[in-house]
């Protein structure tokens, strides 16, 4: 059996308990071992809940509990996240996260750490939820070298840039809506600024790149988001021939990468035209592989959650 423990048990910290509780034979079928979920961290109470008897807020019960395997990091932000991190992959415990702010701020500092004590570090849901383009670019695409990766990487700023075009309503109307849904924050700076997307589109030129991507740090990107995106400027580039998405763009342009975060015309040929709402996708380009797409649901409890149960099933194999 494989013992787990979650630290944050908000939206994504509880999709990932309830695939673990409601799939046990599925998962151990598939992994060769049970996963159980022995603690939960979190300063909240959850009375009533099936975690009640499993909740601590001593983030010591999980360093200090041998029985524990794997880590679930789902906190986010830097602070206290990193700390904890650190302390657990030193101390013989593997992590998987979701956290895409450290794993843009410290990822390759936390997988060197991880391998150095003969654990993983671990963060496909870092990136686009379910879609598995982390895994994809270390080891499917391995083959080939990656020279260009954009996509849309939020479904915030897509759902709201494809509602203004279609019914005609202004960003501050459709913001709006978007966050009734649960499909924006009560503070939506991060999706609509682009500060999302410049830290996923981060992450995915260091691990696309080699050695050129491990000089790319998100603080250097360009970004700009989709507060002055106007009605008139979706009209406008539809009447043209375009869309207006959201773009995280790498590229590698003379012995250097190059990236950027901002509004961009889309051609409505390109396959990144006709992604709208919730969605994200991902376009890889490749000497072998040539042109790849990854398209899913790119955020929620179960999407999220089902990447960080994939990472923990490898833990579990071994």
């Amino acid at each position: 059996m494989a013992n787990i423990a979650i630290m944050g048990f908000g939206t994504v910290g509880g999709g990932t308990y309830d695939i673990i509780a409601n799939n046990p034979v599925t998962l151990r079928e598939k992994c060769g071992q049970y996963l159980s979920v022995r603690r939960v961290l979190d300063l909240l109470d959850f009375p009533d809940s099936p975690i009640e008897n499993i909740l601590t807020k001593n983030f010591d019960d999980i360093l200090n509990d041998s029985e524990i395997d794997v880590v679930v990091e789902t906190m986010g932000g830097t602070k206290p996240a990193y700390e904890f991190t650190k302390a657990l992959l030193e101390s013989g415990k593997s992590v998987v996260t979701s956290n895409k702010e450290m794993v843009a701020s410290y990822g390759q500092e936390l997988k060197e750490l991880a391998a150095k004590n003969g654990v993983k570090y671990l963060f496909e849901a870092s990136v686009c939820a379910a879609i598995p383009i982390i895994h994809s670019l270390q080891n499917r695409l391995a083959s080939s070298n990656i020279t260009e990766i954009m996509g849309i990487l939020n479904g915030t700023t897509n759902y709201i840039l494809t509602k203004m075009l279609k019914s005609g309503e202004s960003f501050d109307s459709v913001l709006k809506e978007a966050q009734q849904k649960g499909y924006a924050e009560r503070d939506p700076a991060a999706d609509v600024e682009g500060h999302d997307t410049c830290r996923k589109i981060a992450i995915l030129a260091w691990l696309g790149f080699g050695e050129l991507g491990k000089e790319v740090h998100w603080s250097k990107i360009p970004t700009e988001g989709i507060t002055k995106v106007t009605i008139d400027d979706l009209k406008k580039a539809d009447a043209e021939g375009y869309v207006v998405k959201l773009i995280g763009h790498a590229k590698i342009v003379e012995d250097k990468v190059e990236c950027s975060v901002k509004p961009t015309r889309v051609p409505k040929d390109s396959p990144l035209a006709n992604i709208d709402d919730v969605y994200n996708a991902i376009l890889v380009k490749g000497d072998a592989a040539g042109d790849v797409m990854f398209y899913g649901r790119g955020a929620g409890d179960l999407a999220t959650g089902s990447s960080i149960v994939a990472d923990i099933m490898e833990v579990a194999r071994g």
